[in-house]
């Protein structure tokens, strides 16, 4: 019941926008633009002969896989940047130049290095999303508390143990927030990432229906589907930051 209460805000505003977008398409007549009800039975009609399914499937596919090879780059990449002045003053340049370099701008390189298919889409999202988590991880490295450090090097722990037991999970929270800000950038960019992907995705579905046939029932059917997930995932990882691995450094 509380959780209802604290939603009906929101649900409320969501049924006004949509009852005025209901009645401004009644109103203008438009012969393009689709009602909610036309949404409705468009997404329902892929929905009936599978492919909307596959279309999800292909998407979540390409983001998962380009957000966990950011994952495996990104995590490594900004520890050691942190604990190490030296890698630190020579990445970081680097990373801060390409990091505001849209995802977009690589799609020529993308389709020179790796062709018209799926690996293009997913390099195109690791792009996306390692950036962001390089930066934020060593950033939360260099804002561990030095009282742990120096109560390590007081019990004399090995750089191994000191790692594992003390700056890892001092730094888990702020990788936990780069994590939720690089799959947020990276289901953010599926449209353009699969605008070069083998006819399939929920960034092709929106392409293609507006240029088969000007079906925009479909985009916008597209572009709910891709907010309403994208409110998913963020909600996923927002459960990663109540784990208690995670919030300890807070004492909680």
């Amino acid at each position: 019941m509380q959780k209802l209460k604290h939603a009906l805000p929101s649900l409320t505003l969501i049924t006004l926008l949509i009852a005025l977008w209901w009645t401004v398409v009644v109103q203008t007549d438009s012969l393009i633009f689709p009602t909610p009800w036309q949404v409705v039975t468009g997404t329902l009609e892929l929905a009936e002969d599978g492919t909307l399914w596959e279309h999800i499937g292909a998407s979540l596919f390409r983001v998962g896989a380009g957000f966990l090879l950011a994952v495996l780059v990104a995590v490594p990449t900004g520890l050691w940047m942190g604990r190490v002045d030296g890698v630190y003053r020579t990445l970081n340049p680097l990373f801060q130049i390409l990091r505001p370099i849209s995802p977009i701008a690589w799609i020529p390189l993308a389709i020179l290095w790796f062709g018209v298919g799926d690996i293009s889409p997913v390099f195109l999202i690791f792009i996306a999303a390692v950036f962001p988590m390089i930066v934020q991880t060593a950033a939360g490295v260099h804002t561990i508390e030095r009282r742990y450090l120096h109560a390590a090097d007081n019990f004399g722990v090995s750089r191994a143990t000191l790692f594992r037991r003390v700056i890892i999970p001092a730094v888990l929270p702020e990788v936990v927030v780069g994590m939720r800000i690089g799959l947020g950038v990276a289901w953010l960019v599926v449209v353009a990432a699969e605008m070069i992907a083998l006819r399939s995705g929920l960034g092709y579905l929106i392409i293609d229906s507006r240029n088969a046939g000007n079906r925009y029932d479909l985009v916008i059917a597209g572009m709910i589907l891709i907010g309403l997930i994208g409110l998913l995932l963020d909600g996923l990882m927002r459960l990663l930051e109540q784990l208690n691995a995670v919030r300890w450094r807070y004492g909680r």
